[in-house]
């Protein structure tokens, strides 16, 4: 039996992949988009290569991982009827953490959050039907909180359905999690949801460069739009995988949803860009909280213009808002049950920074070695 495990091609379902195996000697089905078995095979490659090295990796896509070349969004996931019961009959328990980060797009999150979770429901109906399932955890977002300002966000707290959301995404998935409650009534339910995902504290390397891109765009500038007391929940997603991947794995975890965040110990604007000046041996920014609507109205304008900037404005568009908020997200419960907290973003940041600057926001994948067997084309 395994764990099924969405999204495992992407940023934090890799780190969680990575986990369970490593960490955990778990065994997962993977869903990957894909043409074929060797597409596949290249595509989960690709996603796990900074986490393992290759003999690690084929020794275990012989061993622990099940490929399921499949859409989300396809109903039974566009599997055959023989592969799609051999997922239900072999999953024994379900971690859904693809989603759609688009958060421009409301049709994509309508099409991936809402029909691709209805897919993962229905699957993991079946399999807790035919054998019984261990668990269902859902990788949400604390952006189900909807608009804040000032806060300290608890779990039981969060989602108020008659508060406004940001975007198409943070809407998404509060029903995302809504439909997990109302669909699985009696099955054991853990609900994750992380803050701003950015950076791994162990090393500098990511494949995840959109929130980086806007970082370094602010990092870069002499003065800064904010109010320097104000607090950033980001969080490590080192952090964030191994509370995914143990707290699946526990027996009885103590709770059912969980803040994946830096909570009320998140850094002050003023600490992040201090701690990033010193590194790099230059001032720090001046701070300039009125000038935060001329330069919101600017980023408007250039979003809708063309080229190399609008692309930027577009990005800062879209997370302006989750730096102005002021609000954190409170982490005793993970912290507690974990016994450690995050690493603070001010410890990373600089070699994060360093490393995407130096290779112009990507990640030099490496092929899949020529002299492997049963070779990915």
């Amino acid at each position: 039996m395994a764990i099924f495990l969405t999204g495992s091609t992407g940023y934090i379902g890799a780190h969680v992949a990575a986990n369970l195996l490593e960490g955990h000697g778990a065994s997962l089905n993977v869903l990957v988009r894909a043409r074929d078995p060797q597409e596949a095979q290249l595509r989960l490659w690709r996603a796990l290569q900074m986490h393992l090295d290759f003999p690690r990796f084929f020794e275990y896509l012989q061993t622990k991982v099940r490929i399921f070349c499949g859409d989300l969004t396809s109903t039974g996931f566009g599997l055959g009827r023989d592969e799609y019961d051999r997922l239900v009959h072999t999953t024994d328990s379900v971690i859904h953490c693809a989603a759609s980060l688009n958060r421009k797009s409301e049709k994509s999150c309508l099409n991936v959050n809402l029909r691709g979770t209805l897919e993962v429901l229905t699957l993991a109906r079946q399999a807790e039907h035919y054998h019984g399932l261990r668990r269902f955890s859902e990788v949400s977002t604390v952006a189900v909180a909807g608009k804040r300002s000032n806060e300290v966000v608890t779990e039981d707290r969060s989602i108020e359905w008659d508060r406004s959301d940001y975007d198409p995404y943070a809407r998404t998935k509060k029903f995302c999690e809504h439909m997990t409650r109302v669909l699985l009534p009696d099955t054991p339910k853990t609900v994750f949801r992380p803050s701003i995902v950015l950076g791994d504290s162990r090393h500098a390397e990511t494949t995840q460069f959109d929130m980086v891109k806007a970082f370094v765009f602010l990092a870069g500038l002499p003065a800064l739009p904010f109010r320097p007391n104000d607090k950033i929940d980001i969080v490590n997603v080192d952090f964030v995988a191994d509370a995914i991947a143990t707290l699946h794995q526990k027996d009885q975890p103590q709770y059912d949803t969980y803040h994946l965040s830096s909570g009320t110990g998140s850094q002050t604007f003023r600490e992040l860009t201090t701690a990033l000046a010193a590194a790099q041996q230059k001032r720090s920014p001046v701070f300039l909280p009125f000038a935060e609507k001329p330069f919101s109205g600017s980023v408007n304008f250039l979003s809708n213009r063309k080229g190399a900037m609008a692309k930027g404005a577009s990005l800062m568009k879209v997370f302006m808002p989750y730096l102005v908020w002021n609000t954190v997200f409170d982490n005793t419960r993970v912290t507690s049950e974990l016994k450690r907290k995050p690493v603070p973003f001010s410890q990373y940041s600089f070699p994060l920074l360093k490393f995407s600057r130096e290779n112009n926001f990507e990640y030099n994948y490496k092929p899949w070695p020529a002299a492997a067997g049963g070779t990915a084309a």
